[in-house]
C-alpha cells in the first residue's frame, strides 16, 4: 500500500484515492479495535481495560484488607489517568468482575447491588463499593518489582503495566469475550486447581500431549455450575485445536409429591443465561403450546436458584420432559470455543490448550527472572552498604575522629578506608545510636543472610532448571490458596441424533379442525357427527371441517399460491369460536383460504391456478417453518388435491369437461406448471383426481353425486381443449 507524506506547509488536500484512505483508515481502526479492546492478552488474559482497572485499585491500596471504596473514585482514576473512554463501560467492567455467576474467580469484592443471575443490573457506581479480592492480589504480586514492563499512558503523564505478572494462568480461569472487525473470542472458565495441575504437568513433562492435559482438565468449569454433555472426543478436539463449542445444560432433580406426583426442580442454569428471561420463555412456550409436555413453571429461588416445573400430567416421563426443554428452551445452550488471543508480542493467535498453558508458563520464567535481578540489584546495594558499615565498627574511633576533627571527612573516609562515594555518604548519615554493640551483631546477621539469598538467586538466575523448580513451588502454593471444587459435572456426551422433536412428545388424539368462512379456526375433540350443530359468530358459517390428530401439521392453501403450516396442537379449544388464523399466519388481506389440510408424509398435491395451470408437488416439500408460509403455485390458486387416483378430469368455464393420465403432469416443488386443459376464453371452474377402475363422479344442482360410466369418450391427452360434459354437469365436489 503506497503511503502518502503530508501535504506542505500550508496546504490542507491529500490526493489521494478513496479506495487506498478507505482501506488504510478502516485497517488502522480494525487493529486497535482487535488489539485495544476485543482479545486478551494470553498471558494475563486481560483485555486493556480490565488491566487498567486491575491496577489503578493496586496504586491506590485498595487490597483485601483495606476498606472498600466508592466505585464512581475507582471509576474516575481508571478513566483520568489511565483509560481515556467512557465511565459506562469501565463500570461495566469492573461490576463484571465483581460478580460471582460471571466469574468464575472474582477479582473484585464489591459491596452493595451488582446485579444478578436474573439479569438485573448493577446500582449506578454512587452507590456501590470496592476492593481488590485475593485472587486479584496474586494476578499483581510482584508488580512493583520490575517483574513486567510498563509503557507511558495516553496522555504521557504516568506510566501503565504492559501485562500483569499473573500468579495464575486468568485467561483460563476467568474465560473471555469479545468481538472485534474480522475477529472474535469466546474463552470458558476453568477450574484454577485443574489448571495448575496440568501447568506442574508440563513442568515435568513438556512433551506432555494436548490429550495427557484433557485427562486433568476434562472440560470448563462454569461458574454457574451445569453439566456439560459434549463429550470427550469433542472437548479433545476444541483443545487441540482451539476451535469447538461446549453443550451446557441446567441441573434438575426430580422431586416426589403426594399421590404419586412430581416437579422437577432446576438448581442451576447455564452460564450467561438469565433466569428472570428463562422464565419468562418457559412461560411462552406454554401459551403459543409449543411445550406440550409441560404444565406451570414457577420461581422460588431465593440465595439458592429454585425454578420449579410442574409436567402436565403425572403420566409424562420426567427424561422426555426435559428433553424437550433442552431443545426448546435455554435450559441448554452450546458455548463456543474460540481460543483467539493476543501473544507475547500482540499478535492474534488461535491457541489450543496446551500452547497457552505453555505462554502463561513461559511468562511466570520472565516475572521470575525480571523479580530476581531486580532483587540482586537491591541485595548488591545493600551489602555493599553494609560492606561500609563493618568498616566502621572495626575502626570506629578514627571514623569518629574523622567525623570530628577533618574538614572533608567524606573524601578522606575514601582515601583513608577505600569506601565508595554511596558507602561514605551511608555512613555519614547514619546516627550514632546504630553504631552501638547490638548493632554491631545485627549488621553481621543481615550481611550472612543476604549474601545467602544472593548467592541463592545468582544461582537460580542462572539456571534454567531451578527457575521451574521455583515456578512449580509458586504455583503449587496458588494452587493451595485458590483450591474450589468443581462446579460443572462433566457428563457423558448426548447424541443429538437421538433428539426427537417437540411434537413427538404431544399426545395423540383425534380432533376435529373447524375453520369458518370469516377465517376462524378451532379444533374439537373426536369427530363432529353433524355439523349443522356447530355454532359460529353471527354472520358467519362452517367453511372448512378437517379430522386430524392433534400431533399433525395442517397445511393451509391460499388464493395467492401460498402454503402455510399450522401445528393441530396450538389451535384454540372448540369450546368457543376460536381466534383468527390470520394471528397464526401472515395472510394477505385480498387472499382467501382454498383448502385446509392434514399432512400426510410421502403423499402428493395436485395444485392448479384458475389459469387452467398445474402440476403436482410432494407434500413433505411444502412444510414451512416461518409464518409467512412458502409461495408454491404462481398464479391465482383454483384448487389443492390429494392425488389419490391415476387418472385427473378438469372442467373449464366454457363447460368442456377433458380426462387425462396424472402421469402426464409433471412433479415440482414450486412455479406456474404446465397447461392442463386448453381455453379460447375462460378459464378452469373445477377439477378432481379419481382411479381409472372405479370413475369419476360429478354433483348436479341438486347436490347429489351421480357416476360417471361413460367417462372414457372424454379421454385425451393434457392440454386439449376437452368436449362438452353430461348434462347438468358443474362441479365435481
Amino acid at each position: 500500500m503506497t503511503i502518502h507524506t503530508p501535504p506542505p506547509e500550508g496546504g490542507r488536500i491529500v490526493d489521494e484515492p478513496m479506495a487506498e484512505a478507505l482501506s488504510r483508515r478502516y485497517l488502522a481502526y480494525a487493529l486497535s479495535t482487535i488489539t485495544n479492546r476485543a482479545l486478551p492478552d494470553v498471558r494475563d488474559g486481560f483485555k486493556p481495560v480490565h488491566r487498567r482497572i486491575m491496577y489503578a485499585m493496586h496504586q491506590m491500596r485498595l487490597n483485601p484488607q483495606a476498606a472498600a471504596r466508592k466505585c464512581a473514585k475507582v471509576v474516575g482514576e481508571v478513566m483520568g489517568t489511565y483509560h481515556p473512554h467512557g465511565d459506562a463501560s469501565i463500570y461495566d467492567a469492573l461490576v463484571r468482575l465483581a460478580q460471582d455467576f460471571a466469574q468464575r474467580y472474582p477479582l473484585v469484592d464489591g459491596q452493595g447491588n451488582f446485579g444478578n443471575i436474573d439479569g438485573d443490573n448493577a446500582a449506578a457506581m454512587r452507590y456501590t463499593e470496592c476492593k481488590l479480592t485475593a485472587a486479584a492480589v496474586l494476578l499483581m504480586d510482584g508488580i512493583d518489582q520490575d517483574s513486567v514492563d510498563f509503557r507511558p499512558t495516553y496522555d504521557d503523564q504516568d506510566e501503565e503495566p504492559v501485562v500483569l505478572p499473573a500468579g495464575f494462568p486468568n485467561l483460563l480461569a476467568n474465560g473471555s469475550s469479545g468481538i472485534a472487525v474480522g475477529m472474535a473470542t469466546s474463552i470458558p472458565p476453568h477450574n484454577v486447581g485443574e489448571l495448575i495441575d496440568a501447568c506442574l504437568l508440563l513442568l515435568d513433562r513438556p512433551e506432555a500431549t494436548t490429550a495427557e492435559l484433557v485427562e486433568i482438565v476434562p472440560g470448563p468449569d462454569f461458574p454457574t455450575g451445569g453439566v456439560a454433555v459434549e463429550g470427550h472426543a469433542s472437548i479433545l478436539e476444541a483443545y487441540e485445536t482451539g476451535r469447538g463449542g461446549v453443550r451446557l445444560r441446567a441441573r434438575w432433580e426430580r422431586e416426589p409429591l403426594d399421590r404419586g406426583g412430581y416437579q422437577i426442580v432446576i438448581t442451576e442454569v447455564p452460564y450467561q443465561v438469565q433466569k428472570g428471561k428463562l422464565i419468562e420463555a418457559l412461560a411462552e412456550l406454554i401459551e403459543q403450546k409449543k411445550a406440550p409436555l409441560l404444565g406451570d413453571v414457577r420461581d422460588e429461588s431465593a440465595e439458592d436458584i429454585r425454578v420449579v416445573i410442574e409436567p402436565k400430567s403425572r403420566n409424562i416421563d420426567a427424561e422426555s420432559l426435559m428433553e424437550s426443554l433442552f431443545r426448546l428452551s435455554d435450559l441448554e445452550i452450546r458455548f463456543p470455543v474460540n481460543m483467539n488471543v493476543l501473544d507475547a508480542t500482540g499478535t492474534p493467535h488461535v491457541m489450543g490448550l496446551k500452547p497457552c498453558l505453555q505462554a502463561f508458563l513461559d511468562h511466570r520464567r520472565e516475572v521470575l527472572n525480571r523479580r530476581s535481578q531486580w532483587r540482586i540489584e537491591r541485595v548488591e546495594k545493600r551489602l555493599h552498604l553494609l560492606e561500609g558499615l563493618r568498616i566502621v565498627f572495626l575502626n570506629l574511633d578514627e571514623v569518629i575522629r574523622i567525623v570530628r576533627e577533618e574538614e572533608q571527612p567524606k573524601a578522606v573516609m575514601i582515601a583513608r578506608f577505600g569506601l565508595t562515594e554511596m558507602q561514605a555518604d551511608y555512613i555519614l548519615d547514619t546516627r550514632l545510636r546504630q553504631l552501638a554493640r547490638i548493632e554491631e551483631m545485627a549488621i553481621e546477621n543481615e550481611y550472612k543472610a543476604l549474601a545467602e539469598e544472593l548467592a541463592n538467586l545468582q544461582a537460580l538466575s542462572s539456571s534454567p532448571a531451578k527457575q521451574w523448580k521455583k515456578i512449580g513451588q509458586e504455583l503449587a502454593a496458588t494452587r493451595k490458596a485458590m483450591v474450589s471444587p468443581r462446579r460443572t459435572t462433566i457428563a457423558e456426551a448426548v447424541d443429538a441424533s437421538a433428539f426427537v422433536t417437540a411434537e413427538a412428545f404431544i399426545p395423540k388424539e383425534a380432533i376435529t379442525v373447524i375453520l369458518s368462512e370469516r377465517g376462524w379456526i378451532r379444533a374439537v375433540k373426536g369427530k363432529v357427527d353433524d355439523p349443522s350443530e356447530l355454532k359460529f359468530k353471527e354472520g358467519d358459517s362452517l367453511g372448512f371441517l378437517v379430522p386430524a390428530f392433534t400431533t399433525d401439521k395442517l397445511l393451509v392453501a391460499a388464493s395467492d399460491g401460498r402454503v402455510f403450516t399450522v401445528g393441530a396442537d396450538k389451535l384454540a379449544s372448540g369450546r368457543g369460536h376460536g381466534e383468527p388464523l390470520r394471528l397464526m399466519i401472515e395472510l394477505e388481506e385480498s387472499a382467501g383460504i382454498i383448502a385446509v389440510l392434514a399432512h400426510q408424509s410421502g403423499s402428493k398435491l395436485l395444485m392448479a391456478s384458475k389459469a387452467g395451470y398445474g402440476f403436482i408437488a410432494p407434500e413433505d416439500d411444502l412444510l414451512a417453518q416461518k409464518r409467512g408460509g412458502k409461495q408454491v403455485l404462481n398464479g391465482d390458486l383454483l384448487a389443492v388435491i390429494r392425488v389419490t387416483g391415476d387418472h385427473i378430469v378438469t372442467i373449464g368455464e366454457n363447460l368442456k369437461t377433458l380426462i387425462f393420465k396424472a402421469e402426464e403432469l409433471p412433479e415440482m416443488g414450486r412455479g406456474k406448471g404446465v397447461k392442463l386443459q386448453s381455453f379460447k376464453q375462460g378459464g378452469l371452474t373445477d377439477i378432481a383426481v379419481f382411479i381409472g377402475d372405479v370413475g369419476p363422479e360429478w354433483v348436479d344442482g341438486g347436490g347429489r353425486r351421480r357416476n360417471w360410466p361413460d367417462w372414457k369418450d372424454w379421454l385425451g391427452k393434457r392440454a386439449g381443449a376437452g368436449r362438452m360434459g353430461p348434462r347438468g354437469l358443474r362441479k365435481f365436489r
